[in-house]
């Protein structure tokens, strides 16, 4: 299954300008964007993946994480191929870097309106887009989300923050929570280790807060990438200053995966250390997890 891309500029020569996130992908007929799963055919652009589910589960809300929205309770959870980033220290990288290019997209079909079905029967007040990335699969989502508000049920997005405005503009009216990964604080981390920029995700956190999203955000200390204190120093005063003290922030653990399996596991003092100096922010909630 596949559907015309929500967000796309037709360029007049046969090529397409990806409007979903900031990459902002300039695709020529029969080629792909960044996320591998968006293709030019014939001067449209298709969401491949739409309706292709790779992984759904029923989680502790407590897993994505949130810890300050519906805690308690459990959310049924789900995703499709794909991703607008190539981090390094990737722990779902099979999902998040597949399909391979110019290979089929993986997953099983299943509507909007089953996965709604699927949350009501399992007792689950929300779904969350996660384990990939939801901005990639934003058609999918977006039906998704609309069906669920219908039913009264909340939305979340587990995400990297690296989607356009537009997509922020057009998802806002049906999401309720969201938990954004913020990586590092300046774009070395996210140029090297990534494939993208901290500028975009910065303003978009500030949208989504601006918007009344409830809002929380995730850190993965990873040794010798971003667990300088100075970098540390610099996320939570932007959490406290440019948003709220009451933002909370969720220090994650990381353990060696993909592309540094020779990385040593997060020590634990590095995590004690941000959340003091989460604390001396002026943070509310700082959470050490992955523990």
């Amino acid at each position: 299954m596949m559907k015309e891309a929500l967000l796309y500029q037709k360029l007049g020569d046969g090529t397409v300008k990806c409007k979903v996130c900031n990459h902002s992908c300039v695709i020529a007929e029969g080629q792909r964007g960044i996320c591998r799963v968006r293709e030019n055919r014939q001067g449209v652009l298709y969401a491949l993946n739409y309706g292709k589910t790779i992984s759904a589960h029923i989680d502790p809300i407590e897993k994505k994480p949130l810890y300050h929205f519906l805690p308690g309770t459990r959310v049924y959870s789900f995703a499709t191929e794909g991703c607008n980033f190539r981090c390094s220290w990737c722990q779902n990288w099979e999902i998040s870097q597949s399909p391979k290019p110019n290979q089929s997209v993986g997953g099983i079909d299943v509507s909007s309106e089953e996965h709604v079905a699927r949350a009501i029967k399992g007792s689950c007040p929300s779904i969350a887009y996660t384990y990939s990335e939801p901005t990639i699969f934003v058609e999918y989502a977006l039906d998704t989300m609309m069906a669920a508000r219908t039913k009264g049920l909340k939305n979340i997005w587990v995400t990297n923050g690296y989607m356009s405005r537009e997509t922020l503009e057009n998802v806002g009216p049906y999401l309720d929570a969201a938990n954004v990964d913020l990586k590092g604080f300046d774009g070395n981390v996210y140029e090297k280790y990534c494939g993208g920029a901290a500028a975009p995700i910065m303003e978009n956190l500030k949208f989504l807060y601006q918007e009344g999203v409830h809002l929380e955000i995730t850190t993965l200390i990873v040794p010798g990438i971003n667990d300088d204190p100075h970098q540390m120093e610099a996320i939570a005063g932007f959490i406290s200053k440019e948003l709220g003290p009451e933002v909370p922030w969720h220090i994650s653990r990381f353990f060696p995966a993909w592309k540094m399996m020779d990385t040593p596991v997060t020590p634990f003092h590095s995590l004690q250390m941000a959340r003091t100096i989460g604390i001396n922010a002026g943070l509310k909630y700082s959470h050490i997890g992955n523990v």
